[in-house]
């Protein structure tokens, strides 16, 4: 086995650490050449389909790849923004704002991010950070809700880079953040300026991306965290029970998925008389497809053709201060024992954060 070729080892150098944000991934455009490419990759983890290779290689090529990237590229051209695809634009900016965060409480730690499918990728990512110098990484999925699919898949993925590597960093990981005190009161934060704002809606709508039902039979936390996670936000919210529901999306396929799953859930809302729905998402930290196309427009449809009047989209926590503080706060948590070194001028980071900002 032939090793990555890395920079010289130069002894005396100053050894830095590292967070390294991950998010899931997304195509480089909303094309069905570029979906092809992503689903390809994304869809081929064994973490994502747990279906013999040889039968799962015939549906994938056979079947998937010939129709779903032109279907899943129109949806992707609904959510493109100037900047590019939503996902990777709130995570660069995420990375930034943290980086920045932890630069004001003294502490002098780079902050990267990378996307486990499509680019940039989480290989190519400690590649770089290994060039600055990076002998300590935190590795910091952007899943609250550990689920094999994801939080596993990232270190897999991370794995994969290190058995290639001559010198290895120190690795960390952040394995699930579901009922972390900031981000669940970032999450609550968010719904209350919404209300403040719009006034508030006859249920409220907690909508997680979904998994096989027969994860949790095999021993998978996710479900259980979910609910955990919305019975934090909805006792933060001095909200009762019958105020909110816990619903499933984002289903592949014909087998059996957690349940209930959220657009029937939602039109059966609206034939039971409920005229006015909020809709959050909190296994997101960041707002894609599944959040701007799948909730904000499909589910909305479903429930305005159901028979509802209003349905309001809460987006998800993005660039929140309070949410980069939570974050700040959870890395903190996590590099305990590391030294942190004390902040530098960083120009290319500070320009890289008003770039971002101007985006805006």
């Amino acid at each position: 086995m032939s090793f990555a070729p890395e920079p010289p080892y130069r002894h005396g150098s100053a050894q830095r650490t590292a967070v390294l944000l991950v998010n899931l991934g997304t195509p480089d455009a909303p094309t069905p050449a570029a979906l092809r490419r992503y689903l390809a990759e994304f869809l081929w983890d064994p973490r994502v389909v747990e279906i013999p290779r040889p039968l799962w290689w015939l549906i994938l090529n056979g079947v998937i790849l010939r129709t779903r990237p032109a279907r899943s590229a129109a949806k992707y051209a609904s959510i493109w923004t100037p900047q590019g695809s939503p996902l990777l634009h709130w995570s660069e900016r995420q990375a930034a704002l943290l980086q920045d965060a932890l630069q004001r409480r003294g502490h002098a730690v780079l902050v990267r991010h990378a996307m486990r499918y499509g680019a940039p990728s989480i290989a190519s990512v400690l590649d770089g950070l290994q060039a600055e110098g990076a002998t300590r990484v935190l590795v910091l999925p952007l899943y609250p809700q550990y689920a094999a699919a994801t939080t596993a898949s990232t270190v897999d993925a991370v794995a994969a880079w290190a058995r290639r590597s001559r010198r290895m960093p120190e690795l960390r990981f952040v394995n699930r953040y579901h009922d972390d005190p900031g981000y669940i009161a970032a999450l609550a934060d968010s719904v209350r300026a919404h209300w403040a704002r719009n006034g508030r809606g006859q249920k409220l709508v907690m909508s997680f991306h979904g998994v096989p039902a027969r994860s949790l039979a095999l021993g998978d936390p996710y479900h259980c965290e979910c609910h955990k996670t919305a019975r934090l936000v909805a006792e933060s919210l001095a909200i009762g029970r019958d105020d909110y529901l816990v619903t499933f999306q984002s289903r592949l396929g014909r087998a059996k998925w957690l349940e209930p799953y959220t657009e029937p859930t939602v039109q059966a809302l609206a034939q039971q008389g409920i005229q006015r729905i909020d809709a959050i998402c909190p296994g997101f930290a960041a707002d894609n497809l599944e959040t701007l196309e799948e909730i904000a427009m499909e589910a909305r449809e479903a429930f305005l053709h159901a028979g509802g009047q209003r349905f309001d989209f809460i987006s998800c926590l993005n660039d929140r201060p309070d949410w980069i503080e939570a974050l700040a706060d959870l890395s903190l948590q996590h590099l305990q024992g590391w030294p942190l070194g004390a902040p530098a001028d960083d120009p290319a980071q500070r320009q890289r954060a008003l770039a971002l900002g101007a985006a805006d």
